[in-house]
């Protein structure tokens, strides 16, 4: 009784000693980090960010949100902090904050903002994720998310696991969050973006353009921004609420929009897939700069970084990853991967792909439970491709009770890895946000057609102006239009 009464009381000073207070609330918390251990993570794990997607090279955009954030941050509950902004270069609809005062937006969601006080108020819930220690405490609860496949696919853990060490643990970029943490960035946004001018009731309708992107085509995929959020049209009546108490608090009579300024920020701003990381046509990844292709799996999700292609079922069963592997030669790259994702190889072979030399294995993971008798198995095939000087690796994971089932889908995408001589796939030029100004006022459909948009993609650039076809727009109104 007295060993239970010494251990229950250390496990007590453990916890106390992990209590600090919320720097929002005011609170105390258990948070088994100190400040300068969050700094230090977020140190480790921006570089690792920034290669994984690289940053959008647009100078003046880069400027204008690091300005607005640091404005924002230094209002903030956490001012001391040494924040960082920045845009990086996918076309996601998605804006994340990592712990020490790291945050995020993808060119995907600057494009699909049509204020300044929108962006403002997005800004202001990520930055309320930083200050009130929401990344923080949830590391702290053991409650990191494995970094997933793709958005709107449920992937089985185990593969989750495979995922995350193929994408150098970046686990933090899909921490989720309770509902209660995303309201209060919530009410963090509209606080932070009504303290430097903005009018936050804009931030609730940003949200609702995100809703309809979701549902434009009948996708199933949630934008990774709304995957953990409460449901846009409850927030919005919320975020309305706060946004006018807070300017009645401040007085902010001449609260800012700043929509054309906004528009003309991101007038050439790169939409959708940028052909020079790669893109898919007709079930085919096709790498223009790199000169290769590869048939991705019909019907599977996909998804496109700087570092590497994955790929997934929709069952979720089974992932097809593309990315490089170390090593001077295809043997030494085959036990680095070996070595890497801990494999014990059942078969090894040389063998040539469309005349490209490749090593191809078969190998079991067993994952950390080995000791448990009924571990769990994952079985891979991988094609080590030696192909302009790069070492390419192509990985099909699945339970090893699955691999049967997935094995032929998975060695038809590495056997038809190929060289890319198509100089119309070579040379394809990116589609960019045009910002066209309308002459007579008219509906924005009929404007939209002005500018010879498809009839097909009407809805989608509706979504992307934050508007319906069937709105009017006035003449002298900016408006966004697709061309490359």
């Amino acid at each position: 009784m007295k060993n239970i009464s010494v251990a229950l009381g250390l496990s007590i000073l453990v916890l106390l000693s992990g209590c600090a207070r919320n720097p929002v609330t005011g609170k105390r918390q258990v948070v088994l980090m100190s400040e300068a251990q969050e700094i230090a993570m977020g140190k480790e794990a921006d570089p690792q960010i920034v290669q994984q997607f690289g940053l959008y090279p647009d100078s003046a955009l880069q400027r204008f949100i690091n300005e607005k954030g640091k404005q924002m941050a230094a209002i903030s509950h956490r001012p001391n902090l040494e924040y960082e902004f920045k845009i990086v270069d996918s076309d996601i609809l998605n804006a994340f904050a990592i712990p020490g005062g790291y945050v995020y937006f993808t060119r995907g969601i600057m494009g699909h903002f049509n204020n300044e006080a929108e962006f403002a108020g997005v800004l202001g819930h990520e930055l309320g994720h930083v200050t009130a220690r929401h990344s923080v405490s949830q590391q702290s609860k053991g409650m990191l998310a494995q970094l997933g496949v793709l958005a709107g696919v449920i992937i089985n853990p185990e593969l989750g696991r495979f995922a995350e060490t193929a994408s150098q643990g970046l686990g933090l970029l899909m921490l989720k969050f309770g509902r209660d943490a995303e309201r209060e960035a919530d009410q963090l946004g509209v606080e932070y973006s009504s303290k430097i001018g903005y009018d936050a009731k804009q931030m609730a309708h940003f949200f609702t353009t995100l809703q309809r992107k979701q549902s434009e085509s009948g996708a199933n995929e949630i934008p990774p921004f709304l995957s953990t959020h409460p449901s846009p049209v409850d927030r919005e009546a919320t975020v309305g609420q706060l946004a006018l108490e807070w300017q009645k608090k401040l007085n902010l009579t001449n609260a800012q929009i700043e929509r054309n300024n906004y528009l003309k920020r991101i007038d050439g701003l790169i939409y959708g897939e940028d052909p020079k990381q790669g893109f898919v046509e007709a079930n085919v990844f096709y790498h223009p700069v790199l000169k290769f292709q590869f048939p991705v799996p019909t019907g599977w999700s996909f998804q496109n970084s700087p570092t590497q292609v994955q790929m997934a079922s929709k069952d979720g069963k089974a992932i097809l990853i593309f990315t490089s592997a170390q090593g001077a030669s295809l043997q030494e790259a085959t036990n680095n991967v070996v070595k890497q994702y801990n494999l014990q190889r059942a078969e090894t072979e040389s063998i040539s792909v469309n005349g490209i030399p490749a090593m191809r294995i078969i190998a079991d993971q067993q994952q950390q439970q080995q000791q448990q008798q009924n571990a769990a198995v994952l079985r891979t095939v991988s094609y080590l491709i030696q192909f302009g000087g790069t070492i390419y690796h192509m990985v099909g994971v699945s339970m090893a009770t699955d691999f049967n089932n997935y094995y032929q889908t998975f060695v038809n995408s590495m056997q038809n890895f190929r060289e890319l001589k198509d100089q119309a796939k070579i040379n394809k030029k990116p589609e960019k946000i045009r910002v066209k100004t309308i002459r007579t006022g008219t509906t924005l459909q009929q404007a939209l057609k002005q500018y010879n948009t498809p009839e097909k993609r009407m809805e989608e650039l509706a979504v992307l102006n934050g508007m319906k076809l069937t709105d009017n727009v006035a003449a002298g109104t900016l408006v966004k239009v697709i061309e490359q």
